[in-house]
């Protein structure tokens, strides 16, 4: 997601009395994805109306997440696990990696984004949508004019300016495969073709494009197009986002089989859902709350209008195909 953040695998946690830990199972173990960032405030209210410690682990994107978690089935490396979005969903449901929980909560929103068929194995917090961001100013300074769809990154002049990211790897990189399919159909390869060799740079993750090689990121970097989300511009000036190029983005809490603090994770899965995370996670992620009536801060805009056909993937659908895809995608970009 976009915001800043600290190192990956920086462990967070908030002191809590013994007195707490011996009457309410202490810990809960949170595995998450590097930009994961909430105010400190936030996180220190889970231990007021919970007594329970917050650890937060952060390590990889979401799709590094999602393999990690599919892989231990009932020998969890935490208690439960925030970031699996729609694109990896399917991967640890399938796995048998999660257990049954529907919070109480859910019916604020929630549910409205719940993965069909399995609403008890992950539970919606967050939604974006992800697509090409551009840094108007880097055009405007030089006189140039920037693409005004996605299909334009098949010019050399664009490609050659645009950084994007390896879907195998990285959730919006799945997300923008999945914009070109939908879009382009059988055409979706040649377009990656054309893309990539027209000089496109393509990384593992969104830390890497968006904070170091985007002209208008952290780094300031000297790629004037990048992958990111809708929401991105509202916290970088004189950036805009290619609307044509968006696909919806849910992120998801679940609980992992074979934690030893279900009870508290449960609590925690809840606490997601309340009005205090809900509302700080525009500005502290810039992504958009599931839960309803939640104010947004000033300057954002409505949530994105996306294509239908975008929106009509299932999880299903994509679990199905994408190995298929993704072997396409290599051959096509010759990885």
């Amino acid at each position: 997601m976009v915001a800043l953040t600290v190192g990956a695998g920086l462990v967070f946690t908030t002191a809590v009395a013994c007195a707490d830990e011996s009457t309410t199972g202490g810990e809960v173990t949170l595995l998450t994805h590097e930009s994961f960032e909430l105010p400190e405030s936030v996180i220190d209210g889970f231990r007021q109306q919970t007594g329970l410690t917050l650890k937060i682990v952060r390590s990889g994107d979401a799709g590094q997440l999602a393999s990690t978690v599919s892989l231990t089935p009932g020998a969890p490396k935490g208690d439960a696990v925030y970031g699996i979005d729609n694109t990896f969903a399917s991967r640890p449901i399938e796995a048998g990696a999660l257990e049954s929980y529907e919070s109480p909560l859910a019916g604020g929103g929630a549910s409205d984004y719940a993965v069909p068929g399995a609403a008890d194995q992950l539970t919606a917090v967050d939604r974006g949508d992800v697509c090409l961001n551009i840094d108007d100013a880097w055009y405007k300074a030089r006189s140039l004019t920037p693409p005004a769809s996605f299909r334009d990154l098949v010019k050399p002049e664009y490609a050659s300016q645009a950084v994007l990211t390896d879907p195998a790897t990285s959730s919006p990189g799945t997300a923008f495969l999945l914009t070109t399919v939908g879009a382009l159909g059988d055409g979706w390869q040649d377009y990656w073709k054309q893309v990539v060799g027209g000089g496109a740079t393509i990384v593992s993750g969104w830390e890497v494009a968006y904070n170091q090689l985007f002209s208008a990121g952290e780094g300031k970097g000297d790629k004037p197009i990048v992958l990111s989300y809708a929401s991105s511009p509202a916290a970088t000036p004189d950036t805009s986002a290619l609307r044509d190029s968006c696909f919806p983005q849910v992120e998801y809490i679940g609980i992992l089989k074979g934690t030893r603090n279900s009870t508290g994770a449960r609590k925690l899965v809840d606490y997601l859902l309340s009005p205090e995370v809900q509302s700080a996670l525009p500005e502290s992620m810039y992504v958009y709350p599931v839960q309803r009536d939640i104010a947004l801060p000033e300057g954002w805009p409505a949530p994105t209008a996306v294509p239908a056909w975008m929106s009509s993937l299932p999880p299903a659908t994509i679990a199905e195909k994408r190995e298929s895809w993704l072997d396409q995608w290599r051959d096509a970009v010759g990885r």
